[in-house]
């Protein structure tokens, strides 16, 4: 039996993130031809105070409200691939073939 799942309603994908303490966030990436595109991502905060890491402070991942991550989730047709034995343990997949 597996413990992957496939979630693509906004209700089940917030109630999964926030229930692990993650938030919402996009990073604007440029692309190999100068162009800007959203990338999704999901920031979860750990039960221990860790110090910062410096590599990842200034990654232009900015918090986000989940009216505008849900949104951009359905603008590039994602789904939130989780694994239950895992605590955050998440991947963004296609939505097209995803089953609830």
């Amino acid at each position: 039996m597996t413990d992957v799942h496939t979630l693509t309603r906004h209700r089940d994908i917030q109630n999964w993130v926030t229930d692990r303490r993650g938030i919402p966030a996009i990073a604007r990436v440029r692309n190999s031809f100068g162009e800007v595109r959203a990338q999704l991502r999901l920031s979860f905060q750990r039960a221990q105070a860790a110090k910062p890491d410096p590599a990842s402070q200034d990654d232009g991942m900015a918090p986000v409200s989940w009216t505008a991550w849900l949104a951009e989730l359905d603008r590039q047709q994602l789904a939130l691939k989780v694994d239950s034995t895992k605590a955050d343990s998440f991947e963004l997949v296609e939505r097209r073939g995803a089953v609830n």
